[in-house]
């Protein structure tokens, strides 16, 4: 069975609170862009890096309709959205990208054991 392709509407927002709207169909490596600078000249220009706010679709054409909408909307309703789901601003993709630390786990009487984290 194959997964269904999803794509992405996206708010990002810089500290000061300067946002971005985009649409995409992989949104880490969309989000990752942004943060290196690649991405758009506006979101480098006012430093708009950090994933406030998204949706996910299963048509593309959805997605652009309702990034089109978002980006009619006025500031002040654009910001409702955001506050009414994420209300502290807190960056969503905040860990991605990290690299991921394996460690070993080696106890006395017991085999190591493989553990995910992170530094």
């Amino acid at each position: 069975m194959s997964e269904q392709k999803l794509y992405y509407i996206y708010i990002l927002a810089s500290r000061s609170r300067a946002i971005y709207i985009g649409v995409t169909g992989f949104l880490m490596a969309r989000v990752l862009k942004h943060r290196s600078g690649e991405a758009s000249s506006f979101t480098r220009k006012y430093k708009i890096h950090r994933l406030v706010y998204f949706e996910a679709f299963y048509s593309v054409a959805a997605a652009i309709a309702r990034e089109t909408e978002l980006k009619k909307w006025r500031r002040q309703k654009k910001v409702a959205l955001i506050v009414r789901e994420n209300p502290t601003w807190k960056d969503l993709a905040a860990e991605w990208g990290r690299p991921a630390v394996m460690k070993l786990d080696d106890k006395a009487g017991s085999s190591p054991s493989l553990r995910l984290g992170s530094e």
